[in-house]
């Protein structure tokens, strides 16, 4: 069984925000060995001052061509341009393109939702440093040994509707590789990883919401969630006692509200962290 638990964060990120200490505020007593922070990328990205006043804005001829061909406005047009490598993708106001990080997503994951003013939003500069950072300081502030996934909301190609997938990970492997083990048939398997960090990110999904209660109170940041594998084998942060083998199939993740999400795994392959069973392994 995983526990999904959102942690409530009742207070607006602004930029240089010690983002631990009010994650573990919000969490209370209730970080233990093992579990697994999920957070949205907003916040950590707000805390890291990753807000741009588009004011400040001058878009660059290609860039308001490019606004006008796709109805964008022209600062966030320049701004996709600027944290891009490579544009991809363009057509009926969608851009695609390969950010700094190598990350693959629309619009370089600039976002203006849930900020405040005249602003967009960038991802973290590096977000596997963000969650390192975040994990080190859990473990001086409370002595608890737990993995962190910080998530964004992609887009995939040719299905409707977003998911949530990590962009940035410390403490767990991101990837569990089934390659070279066999199938139930004795077949090898040639292809099979399983996306661990990114199963993790959109288990955390379903209980975070960005409308609702970020309505009423626009202050409510519901960015963080904690996962708690209570019985699971496949996941597994930290060395803990043994605990008896459970069956991997049929498990289920509680429902909760918007929040924070923290996953606490046990044993079997390590470090490795999963929000819900692997599939049967089979050849691919």
């Amino acid at each position: 069984m995983i526990q999904i638990i959102p942690v409530r964060i009742s207070v607006g990120i602004k930029p240089h925000d010690a983002l631990d200490v009010i994650i573990l505020e919000a969490a209370g007593q209730e970080i233990q060995n093992g579990d697994v922070l999920v957070v949205a990328h907003k916040i950590v990205s707000k805390a890291e001052g990753r807000i741009v006043g588009l004011a400040n804005v001058k878009p660059s001829s290609k860039a308001a061509k490019m606004a006008k061909e796709h109805g964008k406005d022209p600062r966030v047009m320049e701004l996709i341009l600027r944290e891009s490598v490579q544009i991809l993708r363009e057509k009926d106001g969608i851009i695609v393109s390969e950010t700094k990080h190598g990350l693959v997503c629309a619009n370089a994951g600039i976002d203006q939702s849930n900020v405040e003013g005249d602003a967009a939003v960038l991802l973290p500069l590096e977000p596997d440093k963000s969650a390192s950072r975040l994990r080190d300081a859990v473990k001086k502030i409370v002595g608890k040994e737990i993995a962190v996934v910080i998530t964004d909301t992609f887009g995939r190609p040719f299905r409707n509707g977003q998911t949530n997938v990590a962009i940035g990970v410390a403490g767990l492997s991101p990837i569990k590789s089934y390659i070279g083990s066999r199938d139930m048939y004795g077949r090898k398997l040639k292809v099979t990883e399983i996306a661990v960090a990114d199963e993790i990110a959109s288990a955390a999904e379903l209980v975070i919401s960005l409308r609702g209660p970020a309505q009423a109170n626009p202050a409510w940041q519901p960015n963080t969630v904690r996962l708690r594998p209570t019985l699971s084998p496949e996941l597994r942060t930290v060395k803990r006692s043994p605990v008896p083998a459970e069956p991997t199939r049929g498990r289920t993740a509680a429902p909760g509200t918007p929040g924070s999400v923290r996953p606490r795994p046990t044993p079997r392959w390590s470090p490795a962290a999963t929000a819900a069973s692997p599939p049967t392994a089979g050849a691919r």
